[in-house]
């Protein structure tokens, strides 16, 4: 069953007009493709003037869409070789987040992200993309082992947070993320950190620190969920448009902030309606950032990361 927002709506009515057409054309055997056609077009320029202007809440919907590609569907799709890797040597494999050795377009690479799950059962094996500290110590493990063979580290965010449970905090989960923030900021290989979908809090931010930080078309990155802020300031999730344009999420704003490098772009509906294309969009730009970072010796990547996220901020005295 296909997924439609409600913003979405003037779309699907003109894809069934266009099947009732079609139906009809074909039970009475009249020629009806010049109607088909003129249809086909107006579907057309709707499906541009919605997508290229949604609101904050709007990309907030389209991140979490069901059939949006995950970390294994980029990995499958981007990568020539993967060979997955576990645990945190310490506590256990957090399903959560994922990792291992892949290569891409013949780049030996080191991928992480994290995986939500398609359906019921696997979001619940994968904790729904929610890591506990463990998850985010198997992230730093799998970086400090492409940093010992001298391997790019490549980030997939998409996760509505770290696992905010009693277990977790008791296990440090504040500390494993900010041990990762830390740790990545020295990281003496090249870093590319991509949001994917959801890109919420410090879940996101303790696989985000990076030399290149890119976000997709309809992501979004923030210190909280929209419904979360919502809740906080007005008691009630009825404010969440609201909250979703005032924290300014989304990848234009976060790039006119200066907080991301750049938006990868996805087709027209959004990665999932062309994983293909939204994959070769990724990989393409990876590719292209690896062998700018590449030709760079270890100290400048150091030095020109830790500047750049120093430079971040504005301050009114």
């Amino acid at each position: 069953m296909n997924t439609t927002f409600d913003f979405e709506k003037p779309i699907a009515d003109l894809q069934t007009q266009i099947e009732k057409v079609n139906q009809v054309a074909e039970k009475t055997k009249v020629d009806m493709s010049a109607t088909v056609r003129e249809l086909e077009e107006k579907l057309e320029q709707t499906k541009v003037d919605i997508y290229n202007n949604l609101t904050g809440w709007q990309k907030v919907q389209m991140s979490r869409h069901p059939e949006r590609p995950q970390t294994f569907d980029y990995i499958e799709m981007i990568c020539d070789e993967f060979v997955e890797l576990h645990g945190d040597r310490t506590v256990k494999d957090d399903k959560a987040i994922v990792g291992g050795f892949a290569s891409i377009g013949g780049e030996s690479v080191m991928v992480i992200g994290h995986q939500k799950g398609k359906n019921t059962k696997e979001r619940q094996y994968r904790n729904f993309g929610m890591a506990n500290p463990e998850g985010y110590r198997k992230a730093l493990r799998l970086m400090k082992m492409a940093e010992k063979f001298n391997k790019p580290v490549v980030t997939l965010i998409d996760t509505m947070g770290a696992f905010p449970g009693l277990e977790a905090e008791e296990r440090g989960q504040g500390e494993a993320i900010a041990r990762n923030l830390l740790e990545m900021s020295v990281l003496k290989v090249p870093v590319i950190c991509i949001v994917i979908g959801e890109g919420a809090s410090g879940g996101a931010l303790g696989i985000g620190i990076g030399d290149r930080v890119y976000m997709m078309e309809n992501t979004w990155y923030s210190v909280i969920s929209p419904e979360s802020c919502s809740s906080i300031l007005w008691r009630s999730w009825d404010h969440k448009e609201r909250a979703a344009e005032a924290l300014k999420l989304t990848g234009n704003d976060m790039l006119a902030n200066g907080l991301i490098d750049g938006i990868i772009p996805e087709p027209v509906g959004g990665a999932h309606q062309n994983p293909e294309a939204a994959a070769a969009n990724v990989k393409a730009q990876i590719l292209a950032d690896l062998t700018i970072l590449g030709a760079k010796d270890k100290e400048t990547l150091v030095a020109e990361r830790i500047d750049k996220f120093s430079k971040m901020g504005v301050v009114n005295e």
